[in-house]
């Protein structure tokens, strides 16, 4: 890192120094600033409080905490809110169409904020899906010293159920394998009470890779939401900041290729969500750092699949907490040249400097495999290409599923009749569900799958069944299923083409997914396509229809804005 002169009051000088700026003084005297406080430097405590979800209802104590650890270390903390929405409630209805865009949300609030009020440093909370990835944008933007504190996975529910036992318990209700009584006592044992979901999906795949990035402290993406560890890595987030702003330390320093790299690794390593890929490509694009969706392939083929967590495994989160966290695995990857050990982290040391008393996993645990045993030798996050996705489509295949899935086409505008078709025996073995219309644009908000692929397993259909859609899944899907087709089908990608009975076929081995329909026809079809109705003109969806990105470039929403102002 090279040395840079240090003003730990950069940003809040600009708001409260001097006469000019008296009336700030003045109105922040009524919410208590004293004398001593103007001269202290100022961080934002950016919290993800909400009491709609359990994933964000605790955040408030730790947004608490972190400002407690601002304060002891001779800074000045204020906490401020912005939202989030809840990606388990509103699943499989229209609602999730806001799912991807409050990322947006999330980001654009915290950046004003923080930009507004002339904050020093930032302590971002999150807790659910799109927390992470939003307040990791909004700390690249900004490029202010910031430490990222995850919220904590939820404890598991009775007889070790989650989110995803209720949505394949749907399914299975459907095929007449459970009685009602039965769905309604997996209902009201599955989510015992504090924190993100319990199995490797979004929210603990973002943030075990944002400590891969260097981001969060050691094993903040390792622990209870209800524990006193994770109260703990609050109070020391909000002391770490103040140390990274008077030593400089932005998250430039940190956030690099050998970082995101890293991230990746960790994440492939783990069996995380394809979500991953969205967001990386996300928090990369405003970091300024290029990061492509091949490099997800390159880094895949040589990084195994180690641990057996849910939803392809066996384990909760919770479980990997007991035995070590995500901390000695990341040790074994260095150790195998996997991972870069001199990025910097917001510990002020390198990685390698953070791992180095790391003490390696008990003998007697089977959730992590050693390396000479992995569960699946390459990267279960596979980038397809084809004349089905020209610029990329993103599959979870864990090798559970096979890597070869030829069947017919079965045909949805959307994900509701595709979940009917799949609960009322419609959808039988040997058919590849192709969901459309539901992309970054289309959707609009690319909603996540979670229902219809929960369905899939609860009906028995796993592995006899495919899923192919413009859209995207939750951590919490597994099958054989591929998401992110991009160009989308309402931009008159491939996917818009389809027709029901068409051949597909999904072959991981070689990368590929083809539709066998000769290029003439295609052509053809092409010709009689018409753009479908928008689905609103009004609002926040419009506005992210407008603006977003394809799926292979993250669904961000700033990417080529230039360009489209000059053209208008």
């Amino acid at each position: 890192m090279t040395r840079r002169k240090v003003d730990p009051r950069a940003n809040s000088r600009l708001v409260f120094d001097g006469v000019k700026q008296t009336p700030s003084r003045a109105m922040l005297r009524a919410v208590g600033y004293t004398d001593r406080d103007f001269r202290r430097p100022q961080v934002g405590i950016a919290s993800t409080w909400s009491n709609l979800t359990p994933c964000n209802m605790h955040i408030d104590k730790l947004a608490a905490a972190a400002a407690g650890g601002v304060d002891a270390a001779g800074g000045k903390s204020t906490v401020f809110g912005t939202i989030t929405v809840s990606d388990g409630i509103s699943m499989g209805t229209p609602g999730m169409r806001y799912s991807l865009v409050s990322r947006e949300v999330i980001a654009d609030s915290i950046e004003t904020v923080v930009g507004a009020q002339g904050f020093d440093g930032i302590v971002a909370i999150g807790g659910c899906d799109k927390n992470m990835p939003g307040c990791m944008m909004a700390i690249a933007r900004l490029d202010r010293p910031a430490v990222f504190v995850y919220g904590g996975t939820i404890r598991p529910g009775a007889k070790r159920r989650d989110i995803v036992s209720v949505f394949e318990a749907v399914g299975a209700h459907a095929r007449g394998a459970i009685t009602d009584r039965q769905l309604r006592e997996v209902e009201r044992t599955a989510i015992p009470g504090a924190g993100s979901c319990g199995g490797m999906y979004t929210a603990n795949t973002m943030a075990s890779a944002i400590e891969a990035l260097g981001m969060s402290l050691a094993n903040s993406s390792a622990q209870e939401a209800v524990s006193r560890n994770k109260r703990l890595d609050a109070q020391s987030a909000g002391r770490a900041v103040v140390g990274l702003v008077r030593r400089g330390i932005r998250p430039s320093d940190i956030l690099c290729r050998e970082s995101f790299e890293n991230a990746i690794v960790v994440t492939i390593a783990q069996a995380g969500s394809t979500n991953a890929v969205l967001h990386l490509l996300a928090i990369a694009h405003d970091a300024g750092v290029p990061l492509k969706l091949d490099d997800f392939t390159r880094i895949g083929s040589r990084v195994p699949v180690l641990a057996d967590l849910r939803p392809s495994g066996r384990y909760s989160m919770s479980e990997l907490i007991r035995v070590g966290g995500i901390q000695p695995l990341m040790k074994e990857l260095l150790s195998a040249g996997l991972l870069h050990g001199d990025c910097l982290t917001v510990t002020g040391k390198t990685l390698a400097q953070n791992l180095k008393r790391v003490k390696p996993y008990p003998a007697t645990q089977d959730i992590v495999r050693p390396l000479a045993d992995p569960i699946k030798p390459e990267s279960h996050l596979v980038v397809l290409y084809g004349n089905l996705a020209p610029e990329g489509a993103v599959a979870k295949i864990t090798g559970k599923e096979g890597l070869l899935f030829e069947g017919r086409a079965r045909v949805f505008d959307g994900e509701e009749t595709a979940l009917q078709a799949i609960l009322d025996g419609t959808v039988v073995a040997g058919d590849v569900l192709v969901v459309r219309y539901e992309g970054p644009r289309g959707g609009p908000g690319m909603r996540e799958m979670l229902s219809p692929t929960a369905a899939i397993m609860g009906k028995g259909l796993g592995d006899k069944v495919a899923l192919v859609t413009d859209g995207r899944f939750s951590g919490g899907s597994h099958g054989f299923v591929v998401g992110h087709v991009s160009p989308e089908a309402a931009v008159g990608g491939p996917l818009s083409l389809v027709r029901d009975g068409d051949s597909i076929s999904i072959d991981a081995a070689r990368s590929a997914i083809s539709l066998a329909v000769p290029a003439a026809e295609l052509a053809r079809r092409k010709q009689e396509w018409v753009a479908p109705k928008p689905y609103t003109e009004r609002g926040v969806l419009a506005k992210y229809a407008a603006l977003v990105s394809s799926a292979s470039l993250g669904a961000v929403t700033d990417r080529g804005l230039g360009k489209r102002r000059a053209a208008e």
